[in-house]
């Protein structure tokens, strides 16, 4: 876990080397950063305390909005990723027995985390971007300059991006306390489905909700045949796969004919809370920023586009036009105006589905019979 240190609560020893901009965190947030920083002809230093390629808890799926920069920061090196990706024109809600079906428009797209991540980290690489893997971040100073202890050395920057996820300690105690007071996990796998509906499938019950959608894996076969799995539950209700299938009687008859792909990945606790983008003079991006509800399916769009949007707030107090306060300020101000509603808005309709089951069955009913209605909420979390 790296841990925040900040005044002057240790000395640190000389920096190896002089950095423009250190991003904290290798996924697809940190990646878009240190990709758009290095493209302005910033010295960067992106930092991953794993290795790659590896499976992580993620719904996989990414919107339209975000497919176009996802091309831009890969600039054609892997085009084959997007291409081979698969489309996901609709979307289909399981709740109280009824199905509620909304076209996806723009379609969007399913891109396996192991394939994604370690492709941007070599685009990251080849936009000049000094990419250190299994790079543990221990500490940060910030005395004029930043100074992050690592377990590979010390290094200076003058910004700092984190994209460290939704659980580490670079957060302040507050933040990190900020639990929910029922524990949520999450739960992911592959598994092997005959011809599986080109859509992504979302099983509401009580206690969590499971997202199913078709998914490839480069060079695994046969194709089409790949699904992915992923379920928020609450820890009492369930703590494997099978028992969140058990959860949903249409999940549980269509899960018989699966067969499992790999092993389950968790994660837990899942902690919600507001947003902050800023924290102690560091640009905070993706899940390091704010932990969005899975159920939306914008997590992965949310980190390519905070992230781009933090680099290029910092080009002007990298170039010294602004102070790191006022790029820091820019940052905010665009997360809240284009980032923010979409935590918001799922946060509403988290609730809408938490209603008593006698609630929310009229509900169900109206959103069933009105499609217009349904897309608007589903616009909502763009």
């Amino acid at each position: 876990m790296e841990k925040v240190t900040l005044g002057s609560l240790w000395p640190p020893t000389p920096p190896l080397a002089p950095y423009d901009l250190i991003v904290i965190g290798g996924g697809p947030g940190g990646a878009s950063a240190a990709i758009t920083a290095a493209r302005t002809g910033a010295r960067v230093l992106l930092l991953e305390r794993g290795r790659l390629p590896r499976q992580r808890v993620c719904g996989e799926f990414v919107s339209a909005e975000s497919l176009g920069l996802l091309a831009r920061l890969l600039a054609g090196s892997s085009s084959a990723l997007l291409t081979a990706a698969v489309a996901i024109p609709e979307a289909r809600l399981f709740v109280d027995g009824r199905t509620i079906t909304t076209p996806v428009n723009p379609v969007a797209a399913s891109i396996a985390r192991f394939d994604l991540d370690p492709v941007l980290w070599h685009a990251a690489e080849s936009a000049g971007v000094d990419a250190r893997l299994q790079t543990a971040v221990e500490s940060v100073h910030r005395d004029g300059t930043f100074l992050v202890r690592t377990s590979a050395g010390d290094f200076a920057s003058q910004a700092v991006i984190v994209a460290a996820g939704r659980w580490s300690s670079l957060d302040r105690p507050p933040t990190r306390a900020s639990e929910l007071r029922e524990r949520w996990l999450g739960i992911k796998a592959h598994f092997a489905e005959p011809l599986p509906h080109a859509s992504v499938d979302l099983y509401f019950f009580e206690g969590g909700y499971c997202g199913v959608q078709p998914v490839e894996l480069a060079g695994s076969a046969p194709r089409g045949e790949r699904i992915n799995a992923c379920a928020m539950v609450r820890a009492d209700a369930a703590r494997t796969l099978p028992e969140v299938f058990a959860q949903h009687p249409q999940l549980r008859e269509r899960s018989k004919r699966w067969e499992l792909l790999m092993d389950p990945v968790t994660t837990s606790p899942l902690r919600f809370h507001e947003p902050q983008p800023v924290q102690d003079g560091m640009l905070r991006v993706g899940d390091a920023a704010g932990f969005v509800d899975p159920f939306v399916g914008d997590g992965i769009s949310l980190a390519l586009r905070s992230g781009a949007a933090a680099a290029e707030c910092l080009t002007a107090f990298l170039s010294g036009n602004v102070s790191l306060a006022e790029a820091a300020q820019c940052y905010g101000q665009i997360y809240r105006r284009r980032l923010l509603p979409v935590f918001r808005n799922s946060s509403k309709l988290r609730r809408l589905l938490r209603l008593p089951r006698l609630l929310r069955i009229p509900i169900a009913h109206w959103l069933e019979s009105a499609p217009a209605v349904t897309r608007c909420l589903v616009g909502m979390t763009r």
